[in-house]
């Protein structure tokens, strides 16, 4: 009889696999980085064929890991860094080119074009979203229109378009024989395409902006039985989850009633909140998003706060400045200092996500003085991610209605103290952390495991969630309005920095 149930949790910087017990308690996790590739300014990449490859090991070595065999796992959940593109060939499972990562920006004279008539919001109400850089479907466009040949092979039915999550289960489910070209609604609901009241493709849409109808996966439920793995360890064991990562998070945080949100902090921020079934249209940056569907039963959308760059800043000092060796060790460097040293940092390396939505914004470094040293700098890189969860916080009260009351976290970023500390005092409520604080993996067996009867019901995944920690806000208001006040300062300072003929 089965005793686990297992994720593979495919994010921006690097796959992971994860084993669980019924309790939600990890039993095994094996991790593997893969190559960030940037060609040029703006533009980030990864090799899909890498990612399958490290995705394989990491199966494998967590299967081994945990002392069991394949019998022992009762379904595999998928979750993925959403909006990333692939583009490959049904016929040799060959990429057409490396995928376009979620961060990447070259879409923006594309997403300027269909702007132009209806401006920003013109298919929001329909697919809940701007039109942005970072999601999929502009991106497909970008490959057929700039990959030699590709919007022919396209238009005759050869190429295959999907998010990392649909990549990734065709190649489990045997690829070029027989694979699945599938997704579930809540990365469908990250490409554009999907009419959230549907939950199907929308022709006009996908005709507007160039993506052929054929290139497109089958949408499915987050939580039901696909089909079986194909290949290594796992071979045999049932794919039954789909979702998103943040959607994952969602689920594994156990938000399963309208009103309750968490917040992942990861090498971006993305708050969720849950609505219901009922998909609320945004008036304050924030995208309508699907939070999950299991089976037959109604669709449940969420409000969420997307943020580009949070953790990735820390990398941003580790890697290209190397002010710090390992990421945990920003920490200790911010805690050499009182306070920031007057200098905010804004990271729109990507452009401005939520609440702004600007893709030619550019990060700043703002009250600059002589006085700063590198331990200012540390402590900046981790407000910078509060602040920028404070602005989607009141975005979001701002379509509700309601004030959030207390905040769930999750994530690598919510083992540093200090950074925890200052979102409690940030935002004046408390700050808590799961006992399991990986829960994009942990979402993702969920769904498998519900679908496969490995857990029973919701209730099953309510009853497992344990808080580990809470932050209690410890700072004024005057304090804290005036640190808020010099940040929003600092953000407008990013705005337009270069127009988009440039």
């Amino acid at each position: 009889m089965a005793k686990y149930a297992a994720a593979l949790d495919q994010g921006t910087t690097s796959s992971r696999a994860m084993v669980f017990n019924h309790e939600g308690r990890v039993v095994s996790v094996a991790q593997k980085e893969h190559e960030q590739i940037y060609p040029k300014p703006g533009w980030v990449e990864h090799d899909p064929k890498e990612i399958w490859a490290r995705s394989q090991e990491v199966l494998d070595e967590a299967l081994e890991a945990a002392g069991a065999s394949k019998d022992d796992i009762a379904a595999l959940g998928i979750t993925n860094q959403r909006e990333t593109t692939v583009v490959w060939d049904r016929n040799t499972g060959e990429p057409v080119m490396n995928a376009l990562v979620w961060q990447d920006t070259r879409t923006d004279k594309i997403v300027d074009e269909l702007s132009r008539d209806g401006g920003q919001d013109r298919f929001r109400e329909k697919v809940g979203l701007p039109l942005a850089t970072y999601f999929s479907g502009p991106k497909v466009r970008w490959v057929l229109d700039n990959v030699d040949g590709a919007r022919d092979r396209a238009e005759a039915g050869d190429l295959m378009f999907g998010n990392i999550d649909t990549w990734c289960i065709w190649n489990l489910t045997g690829g070029t024989d027989g694979g699945l070209h599938i997704t579930d609604v809540t990365n469908a609901s990250r490409t554009m395409l999907m009419d959230l009241e549907t939950l199907s493709w929308d022709a006009d849409i996908a005709s507007t902006i160039g993506v052929p109808m054929s290139m497109l996966p089958e949408i499915r439920a987050s939580s039901e039985v696909y089909g079986e793995v194909k290949n290594g360890g796992f071979t045999g064991v049932q794919i039954a989850g789909d979702l998103g990562d943040q959607q994952a998070a969602t689920f594994g945080q156990a938000c399963f009633n309208p009103g309750e949100a968490k917040n992942t902090y990861g090498t971006g921020n993305f708050l969720l909140l849950n609505t219901g079934t009922e998909a609320v249209q945004s008036k304050n940056g924030m995208l309508t998003t699907l939070g999950y569907k299991v089976g037959d039963n109604d669709a449940v959308y969420c409000l969420e706060g997307a943020i580009a760059i949070t953790g990735a800043l820390v990398q941003w000092l580790r890697d290209n400045l190397k002010m710090i060796k390992a990421a945990p060790e920003v920490e200790e460097l911010a805690q050499t200092v009182e306070d920031n040293g007057g200098l905010y940092i804004v990271p729109a390396f990507s452009g401005l996500f939520a609440p702004y939505w600007k893709s030619n914004a550019r990060g700043v470094f703002a009250g600059l003085t002589r006085y700063v040293n590198a331990g200012h700098i540390a402590r900046a890189t981790l407000e910078a991610t509060a602040y920028q969860s404070r602005e989607v916080v009141e975005a979001m009260n701002q379509d509700s209605g309601v004030d959030l009351e207390s905040l769930k976290v999750d994530g690598g970023m919510v083992g540093n103290d200090l950074l925890m500390q200052f979102q409690a005092d940030l935002l004046g409520v408390p700050v808590i952390r799961p006992e399991v604080a990986e829960t994009t993996a942990l979402g993702a067996a969920y769904a498998a495991g519900l679908a496969t009867g490995f857990w029973a019901s919701e209730d099953d995944l309510r009853n497992n969630w344990a808080e580990d920690k809470r932050w209690e806000p410890t700072m004024d208001s005057a304090k804290r309005d005036e640190y808020y006040k010099y940040w929003k300062k600092a953000v407008t300072r990013t705005f337009d920095w270069f127009d988009s003929d440039s």
